[in-house]
This record gives C-alpha cells, sequence and structure tokens, in this order.
C-alpha cells in the first residue's frame, strides 16, 4: 500500500515560510495604503497653485477660492472648508497672501493625526518688474515621515 500526502516538517516548513513572507509583506502593505490616502494632496495642491497663477496673473493679486474658482477635494462645509475621507482642506486670503492648507484627519503609516501640508502664494503687484508672477511657498512645519508620503508636494513649491 502507497501512502500519499506531506510529512509534518514539510507542513511546518510551510508554515514557516509563510509568517516570513507576511511579517515582511504587510507592514509593506500598511505603508503603501497611507501613500495611497495621501496622494490627493499633491494633486489638490498643484490645482490651487496653477488656479492662484492664473488669477495673478490676470489680477495682480492673490484670490480667495471662490474668486480662483478653486474646489477642494471632499464635501464642502463652509466657503474655504471641503473634508474628504482622510483630509480636511482649509484656505483663503490673508491680506497679502494666499493659504492653502490640508490637515490629516487619521494617522497614516507614521504620520500622526491633524499634521498639516500648507501653502502659502503671493503676487508681484502691478507696479513690480515682475508683476502678476506667483511665489509659493511650504510650510515649515511638516515632519519628514510625512513629507515622505507625498514626495511631489515639495516639488510644487516655486
Amino acid at each position: 500500500m502507497k501512502k500519499q500526502g506531506f510529512t509534518l516538517i514539510e507542513l511546518m516548513v510551510v508554515i514557516v515560510i509563510m509568517g516570513i513572507l507576511a511579517a515582511v509583506a504587510v507592514p509593506k502593505l500598511f505603508g503603501m495604503i497611507a501613500k495611497s490616502k495621501a496622494s490627493e494632496v499633491p494633486t489638490a495642491a498643484g490645482t490651487w497653485i496653477n488656479m492662484m497663477e492664473a488669477y495673478g496673473s490676470e489680477n495682480y493679486t492673490v484670490g480667495d477660492w471662490g474668486q480662483i474658482g478653486y474646489t477642494a477635494p471632499g464635501t464642502k462645509s463652509n466657503s474655504a472648508k471641503y473634508t474628504s475621507n482622510e483630509f480636511e482642506y482649509t484656505g483663503g486670503v490673508s491680506g497679502t497672501k494666499g493659504t492653502w492648507q490640508a490637515k490629516a484627519l487619521h494617522k497614516l503609516d507614521d504620520c500622526a493625526a491633524n499634521k498639516t501640508w500648507n501653502l502659502e502664494a503671493t503676487v508681484a503687484s502691478a507696479t513690480q518688474a515682475n508683476a502678476g508672477e506667483v511665489h509659493t511657498t511650504a510650510g515649515s512645519t511638516m515632519e519628514a515621515k510625512c513629507l515622505a508620503l507625498t514626495p511631489a508636494f515639495n516639488k510644487l513649491v516655486k
């Protein structure tokens, strides 16, 4: 009579290999999920910058979200506050600066909740040599582990 099947040792080896693969793959998976959730930030910021540049070059001043025609991702709460599943977007005009901010509503991998991605835009006035030129700067409070989720964010500023 011929016996068929796996020995206990063979099954144990397979289980150990699967455990090692799971131990390596699961943290990578959660990192990828956090990156995919944070990927809306550079897209939303880039759209705001483009619209601010168009408005600034025509009007030689910054405009609020309604003036430039910007709509952030998510559901509108008031004139310049939108909430998506992962972020709260706010912005407007403060003096001669246009502002844009995305605040994480939940922890994203190593980036804690309530961390913000900030942008400020200034426009050269009509009396300046570079009239209508928009200069954008990023907020300085962002931690490296949060910026790692959105590597394209820093490349947006001019």
